[in-house]
């Protein structure tokens, strides 16, 4: 059976996801879709709208075989660390193909750019530092580092201004730099860009104008027909059930105490908390009812939003510098759902695997598997849902999703 990979966060899955699983598997001639999914905290340091079983589950009735937990580590990572631990589960499980959405929606830009980059990787590297120090943040610094370096180049370069494609050139990257033997592809993302609000003229929103239109409309009914009915019977489902959906507004009071009741040591231990803006943080959290207040007080042209985010995700969930460098790479490969056909897969496949498969959580003992229970833990007392039975522990109770 020949398996494609895709690296999805699906917060939540609309039609612009059922696009991509659809066009991935024709592009590939696949029989079975792969994808790795961020658990309940997501890339851009952020709660995700609705936990990972439901978002499991709509991907797999929308066309993904078999759903696999990108571990909190490289979830809530910067793009390149984001990557690695996606490109290396999809490797891990046999993949022979990865495919993801770009703006530039052809792969050879993508190969031009890395080896690009590689001939000059010291160069890039040091004007990356160089425009840092000027004060810009990373992704500008990246940026103007590449358009140096790439000036008088003939070659057809991919624009990395592009969030999507970016990521992109990371999931390339880290292929080539771990000598995968997946083949690479992209596919044009198509009518919404990456922060589009929605457009009620198109049949696809970008995830990000869905969550707004949720935050400020409320009414979930209006966006039916921007996802499959599965993902918005699942998003009614939950708020029936859950009553609130994942956000930092949401988790706010939570968060707000624990930065108060840190010390500014504690605070600069947490990583991504760097150069001394843990001082920034604690006074703004004193001063600020509300976290988009807070958020005000803290953001500046050096430290992008969605870098606060991801600061603030590993204050909330403690997870220090430390824990960060002590794990580097991906140990196992957990399957959060999958099909019938996924689980032949599975069958065929578990004694050519080179990570261990884990189904049963309580029967693995490993430390990033640890960091993902205390993220899922956090997550549901985040909610602070009256309706939550038994928040603590979600972990070890719940199977694999088999549709």
């Amino acid at each position: 059976m020949k398996a494609t990979g895709i690296v999805v966060e699906h917060n939540p899955f609309h039609n612009g996801h059922f696009y991509h699983i659809k066009e991935s598997r024709n592009k590939t001639a696949a029989d079975i879709i792969i994808a790795v999914m961020s658990g309940n905290f997501l890339q851009r340091g952020e709660p995700a709208l609705v936990d990972k079983w439901s978002r499991s589950e709509m991907a797999l009735k929308a066309g993904v075989d078999i759903v696999i937990e990108l571990p909190y580590v490289f979830a809530t990572a910067q793009a390149s660390d984001f990557a690695r631990g996606s490109i290396a589960l999809l490797e891990a499980i046999g993949c022979d193909a990865f495919c993801f959405g770009s703006e530039e929606g052809t792969i050879e830009p993508f190969t031009n750019t890395y080896e690009a980059i590689t001939t000059q990787q010291q160069t890039y590297q040091n004007l990356i530092k160089q425009y840092m120090k000027l004060g810009l943040s990373y992704p500008k610094a990246l940026n103007e580092a590449f358009a140096e370096i790439t000036k008088d180049s003939n070659l057809h370069l991919v624009d990395l201004s592009k969030p999507n494609n970016i990521l992109g050139y990371h999931y390339v990257e880290a292929a080539y730099q771990m000598n995968a033997c997946m083949k690479p592809f992209t596919i044009q993302r198509i009518v919404a860009n990456f922060h589009d609000d929605v457009d009620e003229s198109q049949s696809i929103a970008s995830a990000t104008g869905i969550r707004k239109a949720i935050f400020e409309e409320g009414s979930i009914g209006e966006l039916a027909k921007f996802m499959p009915k599965t993902s918005l019977d699942h998003l009614l489902t939950w708020k029936d059930s859950v009553g609130v959906f994942g956000s930092w507004p949401q988790f706010w009071p939570l968060l707000r105490f624990t930065i108060i009741r840190s010390s500014l040591k504690e605070l600069a231990s947490y990583a991504e908390v760097t150069e001394g803006i843990e001082h920034l943080i604690y006074d703004a959290a004193t001063k600020s009812e509300t976290f988009e207040e807070f958020m005000t007080r803290v953001k500046s042209k050096r430290y992008t939003w969605t870098r606060i985010q991801r600061m603030l995700t590993h204050i909330y969930t403690g997870f220090t510098w430390e824990a960060l460098k002590s794990h580097q790479n991906p140990t196992y490969l957990r399957v959060l759902g999958m099909t019938n056909d996924g689980q032949s897969y599975l069958n065929q496949k578990k004694k050519s695997l080179s990570l261990p498969l884990v189904s049963r959580v309580a029967a693995t003992k490993d430390s990033l598997l640890d960091l993902d229970i205390r993220a899922t833990d956090l997550y549901q007392l985040g909610l602070q849902s009256s309706k939550i039975e038994r928040p603590i522990g979600l972990d070890y109770r719940k199977t694999p999703i088999i549709i």
